[in-house]
């Protein structure tokens, strides 16, 4: 939807999808990363998310991490750099038009196939 715009991207920031709950020395929970009902982050581990959702933001598309390690390490947060002094996007990672999926293609089953599919189910269940 916005790809031909040049003053505004939509990016998706995947720093949650694999990440895995924080333990403590004892391989339990650590819970010093959630606030008392179990369910929000405490400070710390907002302070986490914040540095992961930073990082992935000038991280290129395509190479984002998809994970944070829960270190509280602040030598792990990334800088811009002179090079790459942006947030990335799809435009200024390298993805051109032709890059992209997003135009509408042919469906690559025909539309026939799936109500003869769908009769031969029905039939096949009721015998």
């Amino acid at each position: 939807r916005y790809e031909k715009r040049e003053d505004f991207a939509v990016v998706m920031q995947p720093f949650f999808r694999n990440t895995l709950l924080p333990l403590d020395s004892n391989g339990k929970p650590d819970l010093s990363f959630f606030a008392a009902d179990c369910f929000h982050f405490s400070l710390r581990g907002y302070a986490e998310m914040a540095m992961a959702l930073w990082n992935n933001m000038l991280e290129p598309v395509g190479e984002k991490q998809t994970y944070n390690n829960f270190t509280h390490d602040r030598s792990k947060l990334k800088c811009p750099n002179p090079e790459k002094p942006f947030l990335s996007s799809l435009r200024n990672s390298g993805f051109r038009r032709s890059d992209l999926t997003l135009d509408k293609t042919e469906p690559s089953v025909p539309y026939w196939a799936v109500i003869v599919a769908a009769v031969a189910g029905v039939l096949v269940g009721s015998l």
